[in-house]
């Protein structure tokens, strides 16, 4: 009695959740298995039918749950970009009524198979009809985003969720009974209008917000707590699901969010706390004993993943025939929406919890239980099949043109500007004196090449009192970093212009300056004494990344480098951020008559002709630059890429590398390959990060 007095307390189930959050995924990741899947498993052998040590009625599992429940959707709607989507809206929307009619009819159909009723069939096959972009990383650190096929399968997931979540809407009503035509057009009615409500509505309040409050994180981060609530708490209103509403909402304010570091935020809290909780509560509900005997009768089972399989395979194959799309265009569409994960088991949940006055389920728990294994199946098929034929895709030539080397830090077309009134301005941010004189000759060096001038920037915290003797001090001390840097830019004869700010933010003020003089790059520093991971993912370093407008060179020079004589750029894909990579180095190369060294590393199973072909794009984006520089390519097969790079770097004076960042299903992420070299590179390092990358 006593064990169970314990398990009911509130602050007990709270804390066995989260030591299920913090040791589980792990353990399940380090097997090559998802995460979410031993949170299922956790609460399977927590439950009812294991250690009975979490109770799914228990009113702070059903709370932390259903708020899992709308951040899932919430954080589906903020996921999908709809800079892609307006890219490629007429194919998104085509390949989206193809990937979501064919499951939708297959899903019906196998209802009807197993005798299920209309509005049940209907419902499952809204279940097949969404996708879930689980494998959006891998893409994503392949570098083929760009590629029309992959843009047009992310573009979809809008029409596919929001889709399959009106099916929802209609069913879970249909299925309350006194459901008649009038009604129907009611909901349909009251929908369109609160869905045009929450779309344009929340987004005009969004950026009004935004505008108005400036760079006050805290107050955002709670206006998007409330929208998201706001909007459950009006689809309840109007009879619907409340995670149409999360989706909605999420959709809205992702407009007015873009890249900032409040989406960050808001992800990250639902990520680590409030989705993995209602997976663990999904893992609560299934019943072990109906759990084996729905699998003793496979065949629902079987039927339900083969029907989505093969239904999404036959909309990407239609896809490629429409649109003339090659095979591995074909198969990464297919792997890309097989995953049915965030809409499809938030719908199902939805489903199963829906009960009509008779007591009977809208959907049964045999089909909750086949759900799950397609689940199950469909998140390690996905993103196995994506990783094996993605890296096949080409992005066109035109995403290559570069018309001279000035183009990456110059934007886009539409923002160029006359340079004889914005020359090329590199802002340098100066603090500590030990490191200040290699960052100052790196930004002259770029500067002189470029005929522009360096910006060296001192921030001084801002005080209370304007006369507080500390600012002054503070300010003196500015003052002489900034003799200093002036001196040293003399010896390369390029224009200086000190410049010191007072400001509550560092981060915030060398983004700003760099705004106000047009910068074209920004060039910082870290110490080798501070943990590198810790300073480059720091607070300032990676504030400056989020909101500059312009490029940051973030560096740890071991050198001068005006002793540079061999750069090595690893090239794992073709982007415009590689292209960026390659022109800072061949700019470089150019002032001190260095070397460039292009390092490419295939998997050893890659085919030659892959390489080869990525060799010879390579080689002619290197021949299209202005600038006559030593520059060679080198190809190496080794599956570890971080262990050859670091090895073949020990001949260099210099590795440039980028940034990359990417999405994962649990929120940011940092590239493995590229946290790993900056631990265990010897040589100096520039690591290029492109706004909001």
């Amino acid at each position: 009695m006593a064990l169970n007095s314990l398990t009911d307390s509130p602050i007990v189930a709270f804390t066995i959740l989260l030591t299920v959050i913090f040791t589980v995924p792990p353990i399940f990741e380090r097997l090559r298995l998802p995460g979410l899947v031993g949170l299922l498993v956790a609460g399977i052998l927590l439950g009812q039918n294991g250690l009975k040590l979490l109770n799914p009625e228990s009113e702070t599992i059903n709370l932390l749950s259903e708020i899992g429940k709308l951040y899932l959707m919430f954080v589906a709607g903020l996921e999908i970009d709809l800079e892609q989507f307006r890219k490629t809206r007429n194919r998104s929307i085509g390949f989206g009524t193809l990937t979501f009619l064919v499951p939708m009819i297959a899903g019906i159909a196998t209802g009807r198979l197993f005798n299920f009723g209309w509005n049940s069939s209907f419902l499952i096959g809204s279940l097949l009809a969404s996708h879930t972009l689980l494998a959006y990383p891998i893409v994503s650190r392949l570098g083929v985003v760009g590629n029309e096929a992959v843009t047009v399968t992310i573009g979809a997931t809008i029409f596919t969720d929001t889709g399959a979540l009106l099916v929802l809407a209609i069913c879970v009503g249909i299925h309350g009974g006194q459901f008649s035509a009038m009604s129907l057009a009611i909901l349909l009615g009251g929908l369109a209008i609160y869905t045009a409500v929450v779309l344009f509505g929340f987004d005009w309040a969004g950026k009004e917000f935004f505008r108005r409050s400036g760079d006050e994180q805290s107050k955002q981060f709670l206006f998007i707590l409330l929208a998201l609530f706001l909007a459950s708490v009006g689809a309840q209103v109007i009879g619907v699901e409340k995670i149409v509403g999360a989706f909605l909402a999420g959709l809205a304010v992702n407009d007015v969010l873009g890249r900032s570091p409040v989406k960050e935020k808001i992800e990250f809290i639902g990520s680590v706390l409030f989705i993995p909780c209602f997976f663990v509560d999904m893992g609560l509900l299934i019943n072990i004993p109906a759990f084996i005997k729905t699998l003793s009768s496979i065949w629902l089972t079987l039927v339900i993943v083969v029907a989505l399989i093969g239904s999404k395979f036959i909309a990407a194959l239609l896809a490629k025939l429409l649109y003339r799309y090659n095979t591995a265009e074909l198969l990464t569409m297919w792997s890309l929406s097989l995953p049915q994960v965030a809409a499809t088991l938030a719908a199902t949940l939805v489903a199963y919890q829906t009960v009509n006055p008779a007591g009977e389920r809208l959907i049964s728990e045999a089909v909750l239980n086949s759900v799950i294994v397609l689940m199950l199946v469909t998140a390690i098929l996905g993103p196995i099949i994506t990783a094996r034929f993605a890296p096949s895709l080409q992005l066109s030539q035109t995403d290559f043109e570069t018309d001279s080397l000035t183009t990456w830090w110059q934007g886009n077309e539409d923002e160029q500007v006359d340079k004889n009134e914005y020359p090329f301005t590199v802002v340098v941010p100066i603090y500590n004196p030990q490191t200040q004189r290699y960052l100052i000759e790196m930004a002259a060096l770029l500067a002189s090449h470029e005929s522009g001038r360096i910006v060296p920037l001192a921030i001084t915290r801002a005080h209370i009192q304007m006369d507080d003797p500390q600012l002054v001090t503070a300010l003196n001390q500015s003052r002489e970093r900034l003799n200093l840097a002036k001196e040293i830019s003399q010896e390369f004869e390029v224009e200086v212009l000190p410049a010191i700010r007072i400001d509550d933010d560092a981060a915030l003020g060398i983004s700003r300056t760099s705004r106000e003089q047009n910068a074209s790059l920004i060039v910082m520093g870290w110490s080798r004494t501070t943990g590198l991971r810790a300073r480059l993912f720091g607070n300032v370093i990676d504030s400056v990344f989020w909101s500059s407008h312009c490029p940051v060179a973030v560096t740890r020079l071991l050198s001068s480098p005006k002793t540079i004589q061999r750069i090595l750029v690893p090239v794992g894909d073709l982007t415009r951020e590689t292209i960026g990579a390659l022109r800072f180095a061949q700019i470089l190369a150019d002032v001190n008559q260095a070397e460039v060294v292009l390092l490419h590393v295939s998997a050893r199973k890659t085919p030659p002709n892959r390489v080869e072909n990525f060799v010879s794009q390579l080689s002619d984006i290197t021949s299209k630059g202005q600038l006559q520089v030593n520059t060679n390519i080198q190809t190496i097969k080794g599956d570890d890429v971080a262990r050859v790079i670091i090895r073949e770097a020990q001949a260099f004076d210099l590795a440039v590398l980028r940034s990359v960042r990417y999405r994962t299903a649990g929120g940011l992420a940092v590239s493995e390959v590229t946290t790993q070299l900056l631990r265990e590179l010897t040589c100096s390092i520039v690591l290029l990060g492109e706004p909001h990358s």
